[in-house]
């Protein structure tokens, strides 16, 4: 033990000593000794609570592997290595670890430092405890702890990171969209998993046989999700996408051949960052970012200017829907330096997403001549990369950028700059390039159509033009995405008009979406 976890041990020593003299409950020391020497040493909570039993590592270990042997599970692979990382912050046990460390200890997951709520749905406490710092005494409990069933990958062996935990949930989740059943949504549990999965993937990039069949199988797997990106209800496809994900994150653990490894690492690359895209359209801004950031590091390690600049453009559309449009230009023109001078969908993508930006902007400054001029050059540069893209580029949405995208966001500009003649132009001849195909931009180009009569003065018919918009979209494609445009609409409208008696239908028709989409994001954090 170095001189630095000498004096911290001897620290919480004399503070659980005392809490024991004046009859303090553990939960509460461990608290105390969080708050003495957090400061100093970085204690976290759930080293805290292990100095508060007056515990070592070992026994902590012996502790979880008794719980495992009386729920009827094999032994399982946790040792002191990987409970030292879960004490020092650079790992977070999996939901299964978690479960059975919040038994040894007594207190909820929240106790130790982890957000949500334990997998076996029931309470760890001590009768007369907190687990949260609560000033209650704690008194010992016999009776056994909440079993939960075992969960094993398809070796047959133990888990041992709570990845297949994960995986069940998205599978659950998945099965009931596919059922059809009501009111399946975006809960604090399938975050939970959504996030772990993506944790995962940060971890094994890091360190990491495959058959060149199954590489095959998941490249084509990887482009048919980005086929589907437009069309298939977000959360059923972010279940198929992690599930791959995993998948692929499997075969990362190993360090494999370069070329091998090199795919995997594309393929990562491409499969977070439709993850990234699917969070945006779901609203959830803070996983967006996390998945791309997991994309940069995937797409890094190909070497793969095109790719890397690729996840770099997708990013910049965070800041554009949700945060500053600032930020989005400086993204959108490290994406088009990263692309250089190769021909790809960034090279195209990011003098859009600048364009746009721009825009914004524009009508935020009051229509500034200059910013005006920026984004229609921004847009040339787009037009003039598209005509050197490869043709199947030039058919991906997802993974390209298609000549039906460019007319649509050269239309989407063009609004925003207040110049409706030539924008429902062009808006009119992007509707007519898109056939049953491709929901999410036929939407939008509604709202931009409706938004045109808005600024001509005619109301009736842009809310008119934006119920048929919405009333297109099923319950399961109203995303954040999707009801934004609307609610700009409306605010259009009352900002130029007032609160106008046909706003109410329109307001109305949009409710049930919003409640399906938002309420659960806003649960989770």
């Amino acid at each position: 033990m170095s001189g630095r976890q000498h004096k911290e041990t001897e620290i919480a020593r004399r503070v659980r000593a005392r809490g024991l003299a004046v009859g303090r409950g553990l939960a509460l020391i461990a608290d105390e000794i969080h708050e003495v020497c957090g400061p100093q040493f970085g204690t976290t909570k759930i080293k805290s609570h292990r100095l508060s039993n007056g515990i070592a590592l070992a026994d902590v270990i012996e502790q979880v592997r008794a719980l495992f042997e009386r729920d009827g599970k094999p032994v399982p692979g946790i040792g002191e290595t990987l409970l030292s990382a879960y004490e020092s912050g650079m790992k977070r046990p999996g939901p299964e670890y978690l479960h059975y460390l919040c038994s040894v200890y007594r207190v909820e997951p929240l106790a130790l430092g982890f957000e949500g709520p334990c997998i076996c749905g029931h309470g760890h406490l001590a009768p007369g405890g907190s687990g949260a710092g609560d000033r209650q005494e704690e008194r010992p409990d016999p009776s056994p702890g909440p079993r939960i069933p075992a969960v094993r990958p398809d070796s047959g062996t133990p888990s041992t990171d709570g990845g297949e935990e994960d995986e069940n949930v998205l599978r659950r989740t998945l099965l009931k969209l596919l059922a059809g059943s009501a009111g399946v949504g975006m809960d604090s549990q399938v975050l939970g998993a959504i996030e772990n999965v993506r944790r995962r993937m940060d971890d094994t990039m890091v360190t990491a046989t495959v058959s060149p069949a199954m590489l095959d199988q998941w490249e084509q797997a990887t482009t048919g999700f980005g086929r589907q990106y437009m069309n298939t209800p977000p959360l059923r496809l972010l279940c198929d996408v992690l599930l791959e994900f995993s998948a692929v994150r499997k075969a990362l653990e190993r360090r494999q051949p370069l070329d091998v490894q090199e795919r995997l690492c594309r393929m990562a690359a491409q499969l977070a960052g439709l993850c990234g895209m699917i969070m945006i359209d779901l609203g959830d801004h803070r996983l967006a970012r996390s998945f791309f950031r997991t994309g940069r590091t995937a797409a890094d390690e190909t070497g793969d200017r095109a790719l890397r600049a690729w996840v770099i453009a997708r990013e910049a559309l965070v800041p554009l829907y949700y945060g500053d449009p600032r930020e989005a230009v400086i993204l959108a023109k490290k994406s088009g330096d990263m692309a250089g001078h190769t021909p790809c969908a960034a090279k195209t993508m990011a003098p859009v997403v600048e364009a746009r930006a721009l825009a914004i902007l524009a009508g935020a400054s009051g229509s500034r001549q200059d910013v005006i001029e920026q984004a229609k050059r921004a847009l040339h540069r787009a037009r003039a990369a598209f005509a050197q893209m490869s043709a199947n580029d030039q058919e991906d949405p997802a993974f390209g950028y298609t000549e039906r995208q460019l007319f649509f966001y050269q239309g989407d500009v063009l609004v925003k700059l207040g110049q409706t003649l030539e924008a429902d132009v062009i808006l009119e001849q992007a509707l007519g390039k898109y056939s049953g195909e491709d929901l999410l931009d036929q939407t939008l180009i509604r709202f931009d159509r409706a938004l045109c009569r808005v600024i001509e003065g005619d109301v009736d018919e842009a809310l008119k033009m934006g119920q048929q918009a919405i009333d297109l979209v099923d319950q399961g494609h109203r995303t954040e995405l999707i009801l934004r445009p609307a609610h700009d609409l409306i605010k259009a409208i009352q900002t130029k008009y007032g609160d106008m008696p046909q706003l109410k239908d329109f307001r109305d028709s949009l409710v049930p979406g919003v409640l399906d989409i938002t309420s659960p994001a806003e649960e989770a954090r």
